[in-house]
């Protein structure tokens, strides 16, 4: 898709980088990340982590190792994989953009450092004591997509007026996320003069079929959806389903707009993929996580396709 079709304001371009293969080489630390996208939306991420190294003179390759993990949705995968990392004693854990990577991730173990971004409080998720002095194992960064459901749906009541009724679609894989998201949601539709007509679930591929038949038989106005990995993962899927039903919907993360979603706002989760990457390489150069604050990621971006629309 051409760049004149979208319009974006506020965020950088990250830069595209080659996927690393999965390997420990002897004499480097390793550091284990887990993420809910797809290793297709890797370029993007990667090159903003691997920036985040950079920055605390690490350089992946040379005097680190990265393993990575893409969950693309499979949730149920994760005891056996953070008990895998803790087995082999991993020098970090990183959970860029998955608040039930880090839920996980701290449930396995309370030495091995733990660098979060969620998108959740993380003192209410049980991960920190406290922004100032997490305490523990963990640290990271807190960004706001869960919380920002009111901005949304405002932009998708300027954007398309008409739409009074609206369906939400959440993960119920991905519970934080999916409670937080409904509570913000139905507390801010009435104010804005609008309706949450049906919540939708889907964790699947065929759940998210299923999802837009029952949309298009409750002939809802437009589509809220939840900011989700697997959801990202699945833009195209979104994109088409969408385009058939002619269904107006907003996301969370800009990679479902790329793929021909009509609009998205949200934390730049690039930035948060970068900056978890900042205190991954602060960590193994000594510090410890119980002593960096959580971070509180403020940088925000609004796309539009506008081709879709």
């Amino acid at each position: 898709m051409r760049r004149r079709d979208f319009i974006m304001l506020l965020g950088d371009a990250a830069a595209a980088w080659p996927l690393s293969v999965r390997a420990q080489q002897a004499g480097k630390p390793l550091v284990g990340l887990i993420t809910g996208f797809s290793a297709e939306a890797a370029p993007r991420y990667l090159g903003a982590f691997r920036k985040g190294l950079n920055q605390t003179g690490h350089v992946e390759g040379q005097d680190v190792t990265v393993e990575y993990h893409w969950l693309e949705g499979q949730y149920d995968r994760l005891p056996a994989l953070m008990a895998d990392l803790v087995r082999r004693k991993v020098a970090v854990i990183a959970t860029p953009a998955s608040t039930v990577g880090a839920l996980a991730a701290k449930a396995e173990t309370t030495t091995i450092p733990i660098v979060f971004s969620v998108t959740a409080d993380p003192i209410q998720l049980g991960l920190v004591a406290s922004l100032a002095r997490p305490g523990g194992n963990a640290t990271g960064i807190n960004f706001f997509n869960s919380e920002l459901a009111a901005k949304r749906l405002r932009l998708l009541h300027d954007l398309v007026p008409q739409a009074v009724r609206i369906a939400v679609l959440v993960n119920p894989s991905n519970a934080s996320v999916a409670e937080t998201t409904l509570r913000e949601v139905q507390q801010a539709a009435p104010a804005i003069g609008l309706q949450i007509q049906m919540i939708l679930k889907a964790a699947t591929i065929g759940e998210i079929d299923a999802a837009f038949a029952s949309l298009a038989h409750e002939r809802a106005d437009a589509l809220f959806v939840a900011p989700d990995g697997f959801f990202v993962s699945r833009a195209v899927q979104f994109a088409t389903l969408t385009a058939r039903d002619r269904i107006p919907a907003t996301f969370a993360n800009p990679d479902n707009v790329a793929a021909g979603g009509l609009m998205s706002y949200g934390t730049d989760v690039a930035d948060t993929f970068r900056q978890v990457g900042v205190y991954t390489g602060s960590i193994l150069k000594g510090a410890k996580a119980a002593d960096l604050p959580v971070l509180q990621s403020t940088k925000f971006e609004f796309i539009i396709n506008l081709q879709t629309a």
